[in-house]
């Protein structure tokens, strides 16, 4: 200990404290930084996932900063609602600190039970009736099916197939002419109905080499061209590929995805990308009658983890609200999904107008699903030739200047 003078004042230093604060300030630098090397140099596969901090982060609103802000400065409380009141601070600190919110029991039930958090999806437009009992929901198939050892047999496939009076003998008031610009793709290629596997009840056995949702393209790509809209469908058989190079069903998108950008760098026309599935609910949720005739309802998948998901989203809803005015009660809505447990991208940052739409359950028909596919077609080509016009004009005023 030695004493120090100063202006009559005598101050007493501890040399063994002062010691022990610099040794301690200088490990604590040192375990921060052996930490964040060590995390930094692990292989990507290794590291810590930020999902956790990701979802910590994403609890905290503009509401509540807001009202952090105005402990320290009330000016900041004019910019909240007068009706709304100050987050509690235990129930945040807990929230923040475990993820888990009471008012959500999906948020500590899907790290308590296996494969809950396929689940965990979210609402951003609520179609009529759509909650989150009633979500569209994708099983894998079982690995006998996968691997096709115990393929169905068919029924009920009569009149399945065109009858040659097609659309596209009239013609069109527009037309893209050569151009193809609507891209139609099946990630789950395989997926199929109830209705046309014999002896199948149980969903998650709902597949088909042969018959399954890769019809839909064909009377979605006949309607799209009877509008003027040249339209592509690509087969390509993702789950034999998966097959042959012995990959998991989980790995369709990335299968897929190579499907698509090689078809986008063959054909720079190539702007809207519609990926088709099929939902694993039943007809209760996934059936509208609308003007006396039965639908399948349609549900948009917008990823959350992509960077175009500000413009899928808009496209989507674009669709899904020019279906609520001409078949209301077909959309089931729009739902976002993302995180770890959930693929969050398909291949939708390929394209700002890509979009995954669930086409029906496994109980409905070729029927509705046809019906539903002319609807889609309908509001698309409203909603095409109207961006077209609008990007004519904008390129008509551009050349006057």
């Amino acid at each position: 200990m030695k004493p120090f003078k100063s202006n009559g004042l005598v101050v007493t230093i501890q040399g063994t404290s002062l010691l022990k604060a610099i040794g301690g300030f200088l490990l604590f630098l040192f375990m921060i930084f052996s930490i964040s090397g060590a995390l930094t140099s692990l292989k990507p596969e290794y590291r810590i996932s930020s999902s956790s901090v990701n979802s910590a982060a994403n609890s905290l609103t503009g509401e509540m900063l807001y009202h952090f802000l105005g402990w320290e400065n009330h000016s900041f409380l004019e910019g909240v609602s007068k009706t709304s009141s100050p987050p509690g601070f235990a129930n945040l600190v807990f929230k923040l600190s475990t993820n888990v919110n009471l008012d959500d029991p999906r948020s500590l039930l899907g790290r308590e039970l296996p494969f809950f958090s396929i689940y965990d999806s979210k609402i951003l437009v609520a179609g009529e009736g759509t909650d989150y009992t009633n979500m569209p929901v994708e099983s894998s198939p079982p690995i006998e099916v996968l691997k096709a050892e115990q393929e169905a047999a068919l029924q009920n496939t009569e009149g399945l197939e065109p009858d040659g009076d097609s659309k596209q003998s009239k013609t069109p008031p527009m037309s893209t002419g050569d151009k193809k610009p609507v891209y139609v793709y099946f990630s789950h290629n395989t997926e199929s109905y109830l209705p046309y596997l014999k002896g199948v009840t149980n969903p998650d056995a709902a597949f088909h080499s042969k018959i399954n949702v890769t019809k839909i393209g064909d009377k979605l790509k006949e309607e799209m061209e009877s509008k003027g809209i040249g339209t592509f469908v690509d087969k390509t058989d993702i789950q034999a590929n998966l097959s042959k190079k012995g990959l998991t069903y989980g790995r369709s998108y990335q299968e897929s995805r190579e499907v698509v950008q090689a078809a986008i760098t063959s054909n720079r026309d190539l702007s809207y990308l519609i990926d088709i599935h099929r939902d694993s609910k039943r007809k209760k949720d996934t059936t509208k009658e609308i003007n006396g005739e039965s639908y399948a309802k349609l549900a948009f998948i917008i990823g959350g983890n992509n960077p175009n998901y500000e413009k899928n989203l808009k496209f989507a809803k674009e669709l899904h609200d020019r279906l609520n005015v001409k078949y209301k009660g077909l959309s089931r809505g729009i739902m976002k999904k993302e995180g770890a447990g959930t693929n969050g991208n398909f291949n939708q940052d390929l394209s700002g107008n890509a979009i995954l739409v669930e086409f029906g359950g496994v109980d409905n028909t070729f029927e509705e699903l046809n019906r539903s596919a002319e609807a889609l077609a309908e509001v698309f080509s409203e909603y095409y030739w109207q961006a077209e016009e609008v990007n004519a004009s904008a390129g008509g005023e551009t050349e006057k200047k």
